[in-house]
């Protein structure tokens, strides 16, 4: 796999958990895309493991919008592999939007990409 199909593939399911935010199932998506052992650090220095994270958004208010750029791979061996980049999303009835540089390292178990660290620092 070429870096180039690495990044899009990552991209792809970044992507698909960022709408899944947007629509309000986050909680069902992150559930099933992360280890068992995952932890998300979040900008405001929370630290959630898997249970956290889905109990969390299972309530949160859904996503308006969402842009990712920047977009680059960092390879982590053969199965493993972190995805950097600048993400942006904005809720209704916030004025401004988030901005923050995001990194997630995902495993390939059994074929599947799993998302094993979540990391994102605010960008003001």
């Amino acid at each position: 796999m070429t870096d180039q199909q690495l990044l899009d593939e990552l991209l792809d399911i970044e992507r698909a958990g960022w709408q899944s935010l947007c629509e309000s199932t986050g909680d069902r998506f992150y559930g099933d895309v992360m280890t068992d052992d995952a932890v998300m650090v979040m900008a405001n220095g929370m630290m959630l493991d898997r249970a956290a994270v889905t109990a969390a958004l299972g309530q949160a208010p859904p996503w308006k919008r969402f842009d990712l750029t920047e977009p680059q791979i960092v390879s982590a061996g053969d199965d493993a592999a972190a995805l950097v980049y600048v993400g942006t999303a904005e809720r209704d009835g916030v004025d401004e939007p988030f901005v923050g540089a995001m990194s997630s390292l995902y495993r390939r178990i059994d074929g599947k990409w799993r998302l094993a660290l979540y990391q994102q620092t605010a960008i003001t």
